[in-house]
């Protein structure tokens, strides 16, 4: 690695301070499991790094009084979002999704606010967080704006973040009755990257559902919802066609790629069969509610 500058700021006023919007070689760094590999690699060399470590007011889990809503610090590691009795009782669907995210190594290091930052296509955390309607609180030097979680990856390995933007917090609204499960497919072990990546969220009433949300990564350039599935199962009753009848929809729909996971072709068709499968368990499981 070439040399560069590490500056460990006190605040998050400092470490604002810190980034340069005009420079792509200034970064900042919370746990680093994936920067530090890019660094190793040669495919990022940074001039500087702005460390967040010493940021602890960034590290809370606690539910928001009035609505009832989650909040997660940016810097918190995933291993303690995991082990979190609060986030278990408000999604479940959380904690099932971090138990074969990557391994305890990385969940122990990584953090929420840089696994959102890094927009991996194929990262675990983010379909669920969309499906869930969470969002992200960001901090820039001319205060503070919030991005849902939906609007955040622009593409690639790209976010909306300007530069000298920081992810501060993860909100993950109340979910009251709405019931989630996350499923995904791997070629390789269970906590390998996906080649798909289903999360759902389904909201019933008497076998009628009321909304949905579905969501897929890893077969795509980015996270992205599945709108035409979605309309499929509104207002509809169900019932084994109606999901076999939203896993096509939801196929017709996603522009799939093709990676070292698999082809596009092949990954339509995990979509087919995913989307039905990740239905079948939100509304019979829950557990993974």
């Amino acid at each position: 690695m070439t040399p560069f500058e590490l500056a460990e700021p006190a605040s998050l006023a400092e470490a604002i301070g810190l980034l340069d919007p005009d420079d792509a070689s200034v970064r900042p760094i919370a746990g680093g499991t994936a920067l530090m590999l890019m660094m190793k690699a040669g495919v990022f060399r940074p001039a500087r790094l702005v460390s967040l470590r010493a940021l602890g007011e960034l590290s809370a889990i606690a539910t928001q009084g009035g609505d009832g809503a989650l909040r997660i610090g940016a810097m918190t590691p995933l291993a303690l979002v995991e082990r979190s009795a609060v986030v278990r009782a408000h999604a479940p669907v959380i904690t099932q999704t971090l138990r074969t995210l990557s391994n305890i190594r990385v969940r122990n290091v990584a953090t929420v606010g840089g696994h959102l930052a890094h927009a991996d296509p194929h990262m675990d955390l983010p379909p669920v967080l969309i499906a869930l309607g969470a969002e992200v609180t960001v901090a820039a030097p001319g205060g503070e704006r919030t991005v849902p979680v939906e609007d955040l990856f622009a593409g690639y390995f790209e976010t909306v973040l300007a530069r000298n933007e920081l992810i501060t917090a993860l909100i993950v609204p109340a979910q009251g009755a709405r019931r989630a499960a996350y499923l995904k497919c791997t070629t390789r072990a269970v906590h390998d990257w996906p080649a798909l990546g289903v999360a759902v969220s389904i909201e019933s009433d008497d076998g009628t559902v009321r909304s949905a949300r579905i969501v897929i990564s890893a077969a795509t350039e980015r996270a992205v919802r599945l709108s035409a599935a979605e309309r499929v199962l509104q207002g509809a009753r169900l019932d084994d066609a109606l999901l076999r009848q939203a896993g096509e929809a939801a196929a017709a729909q996603a522009e799939t790629i093709s990676d070292s996971q698999g082809s596009a072709a092949y990954k339509r068709q995990l979509v087919r069969v995913y989307v039905r499968r990740a239905l079948a368990a939100a509304l019979g499981n829950g557990a993974q509610r």
